[in-house]
């Protein structure tokens, strides 16, 4: 890593793990319009609960090739078979009620697509197509949940999805942008801020 790199401020979460740094500062907050990569980050916070991201991103590649690089539709169509391929691998979290949120939600989503469009549009109405831009100084301050996460829980859950409680919703809206929580001081917050449209303050 360069020595400037080094020297740049970023959210304490993310730690001195070269993965873990490379999430935050590549894809943490970057707002995702794409109906596959916000499915995938679904399943992956969804597997996450109870064990720590880091976890999960070192074991994102084996979650792409076992659920069929995200495919929503094939993984909505998974059967009794899947669920023991996927419980006799050992890449990912061999949890079967993880396994079968996985394929629910993917049904979930399929509704979703079905009802609005797309999953980007039913997500993103949830700030009214617009990032909220916090302004964090320090991690003590980040919730761990919000209204909004508390209505696209419901909301969710509404349509038979299910590892989709506030806190991992809000995690969620983190990961793909719908919310900036990089805190302030961080050099993400501006750059991430830089690339959105006009926002609001939650």
């Amino acid at each position: 890593m360069k020595q400037d790199e080094t020297m740049r401020r970023r959210c304490g979460w993310c730690g001195s793990d070269p993965l873990y740094i490379a999430y935050h500062d590549e894809e943490w907050g970057v707002p995702v319009h794409e109906d596959r990569r916000l499915f995938e980050f679904l399943l992956l916070e969804g597997a996450q609960a109870g064990l720590s991201w880091l976890t999960i991103l070192k074991k994102r590649e084996n979650y792409r090739k076992a659920f069929d690089g995200f495919d929503c539709e094939r993984v909505a169509s998974y059967t009794q078979d899947d669920v023991a391929r996927l419980l006799a691998d050992p890449g990912i979290v061999r949890n079967r009620l993880k396994i079968e949120s996985a394929i629910k939600n993917a049904r979930g989503v399929l509704a979703i697509r079905e009802e609005h469009g797309s999953l980007d549009a039913f997500l993103w109405r949830f700030v009214d197509g617009m990032p909220v831009r916090n302004g964090w100084t320090s991690l003590e301050q980040v919730p761990a949940r919000s209204a909004l996460s508390d209505r696209l829980s419901k909301e969710l859950q509404r349509r038979g999805c299910n590892f989709v409680g506030s806190t991992i919703c809000y995690a969620f809206m983190q990961t793909v942008g719908m919310v900036n929580d990089h805190l302030v001081d961080c050099f993400r917050y501006r750059e991430v801020g830089d690339m959105l449209p006009a926002s609001r303050l939650l």
